[in-house]
């Protein structure tokens, strides 16, 4: 089998390279091949009689790194099967950023050796005077998310080659931190031409040199400039319910806290109704907020955490979407429910008694009727079209009436909560949550009255004396202003 030796060149100058390293590459009687010849190290050793074979030329043949990386990969393996044994030299150290070595090792065609180089962050550490200890992240340029970064570490970038990438740094660091934040750009560090320069964020990809030796530094961000990522959440969370914490919030329960949950979920419902994006950034917030309280309550009573939640959730999304993360083939979104339905019915395990159970009975009544109605009608106990539907809902009006008449107060009750049934019913062949329809209508009615209120109080009136023809005229007011 054919051979490949992968071999570092370290972070600077001639003087840096180990030894054996020297020797290996001044006594190739073949051209070494070499990733790029922007290294500090390359004129020193052609002059000392190594020639090199660069990939520079491939990188200006793509619009992908994924892409250049492949190529030259193709082209030592090609090589290397025509020469028996081929060296490939790469800057710094071959384990650290190189992916074309990590390419190399994952194929199967040839053999590949890896021998070691100075790797250029000890001479980083040292330029940045940092102690990874602290805590330290190593993030190629070139390929990376903004869920990846952690900033309460040292944070380095390495691979900044030029201003396209540079922008494409600087754009997701702005996604967390403002423009002005101070970041270090590290150029040649370990060699003569070695500098550091600190500039605000937003000019980045102005700098005036950048190239393979480039990185960038973000010292650790700590207090409020993070207080938009989960953690901070958390951490505030917690330190409300601690021994140093809120009074209110350390004495609460998941008992104490149920009807804030309540109202909440109502407050950003009515925010989604009145259309209103800050709104609904701060109720959504709010019911984060309680979720966060009953996850801290369950932490410190021992049960479970808010990574439980989580976990818990993601898994589940995991398993009853096997159209996206598994084989399972859908055609439209009733598939998707169907398949929803058969994997919730296999989670649960034990089979419940009626097909009408699992409907938690604190719910409003109106969507305990709903639900009702719909795990009949998935065993056919349903009409078909709203024709019968609309015959139901006047027979049950009529009943309603002649339980009037009679005037059976438990009938009266009986009859309008069957017409109340049946307009559900109708609500829900026609898609419309009833709850949120009847929340609607709540709310239209109380800005009606609320204006008719403003209105006649302007004109020093009082409602309580005002007939009912009157107030119709004032709501009718209310009405047209809408």
């Amino acid at each position: 089998m054919s051979k490949i030796e992968v071999i570092g060149l370290g972070a600077g100058g001639i003087d840096q390279l180990p030894l054996g390293i020297y020797r290996k590459l001044t006594s190739s009687e073949s051209p070494i091949f070499i990733r790029t010849m922007d290294h500090p190290v390359v004129a020193d050793l052609q002059k000392e009689g190594c020639t090199f074979i660069a990939f520079d030329s491939v990188y200006e043949q793509h619009d992908r790194f994924e892409q250049v990386y492949e190529q030259i990969v193709e082209t030592l393996i090609s090589e290397s099967e025509d020469r028996q044994e081929i060296l490939y030299a790469v800057p710094g150290h071959p384990m650290l950023a190189e992916k074309t070595v990590q390419l190399l090792l994952e194929q199967q065609k040839v053999s590949v050796e890896v021998t070691g180089g100075q790797s250029f962050l000890d001479d980083l550490f040292t330029a940045l005077k940092i102690d990874p200890i602290e805590g330290f992240q190593f993030v190629d340029a070139t390929a990376f998310s903004r869920s990846q970064l952690n900033y309460r570490h040292h944070l380095i970038f390495c691979q900044v080659y030029d201003a396209f990438v540079a922008s494409e740094v600087k754009l997701t660091l702005l996604d967390d931190l403002s423009p002005d934040h101070p970041v270090n750009i590290v150029e040649a560090v370990g060699s003569e031409k070695e500098s550091i320069t600190t500039v605000p964020l937003s000019e980045l990809d102005h700098a005036t040199k950048l190239s393979n030796l480039t990185s960038v530094y973000v010292p650790p961000v700590t207090g409020e400039d993070l207080n938009h990522q989960f953690f901070r959440l958390r951490e505030i969370i917690s330190i409300l319910r601690g021994p140093n914490g809120c009074p209110w919030d350390k004495k609460q329960t998941h008992e104490s806290l149920r009807k804030y949950l309540l109202e909440e979920v109502y407050e950003f419902i009515e925010a989604v109704n009145a259309q209103d994006d800050q709104g609904m950034v701060e109720e959504i917030g709010d019911v984060l907020l309680q979720v966060m309280l009953h996850s801290q309550i369950g932490e410190d009573e021992g049960y479970f955490t808010i990574d439980d939640v989580i976990k818990s959730i993601t898994d589940k999304m995991i398993r009853r979407h096997p159209h996206v993360f598994g084989e399972v083939n859908v055609n439209n979104a009733d598939d998707v429910v169907t398949n929803w339905d058969k994997i919730k019915k296999e989670e649960k395990g034990v089979k419940r008694k009626s097909l009408l159970d699992g409907i938690p009975p604190e719910s409003p009544n109106l969507l305990v009727a709903e639900q009702l109605q719909k795990k009949a009608a998935k065993v056919g106990f349903d009409w078909d079209n709203p024709k019968p539907m609309w015959e139901k809902v006047i027979e049950e009006i009529n009943e309603v009436k002649e339980a009037i008449q009679s005037k059976d107060q438990p009938e009266i009750e009986k009859e309008f909560g069957d017409l109340l049934f049946a307009i559900v019913n109708l609500t829900r062949y026609y898609k419309v949550n009833p709850e949120l329809a009847l929340y609607s209508t709540n709310t239209k009615f109380k800005s009606r009255f609320q204006y008719m209120e403003k209105q006649i109080k302007e004109q020093n009136l009082s409602m309580e004396k005002m007939s009912l023809e009157q107030l119709d005229t004032y709501w009718e007011l209310a009405k047209k202003q809408e």
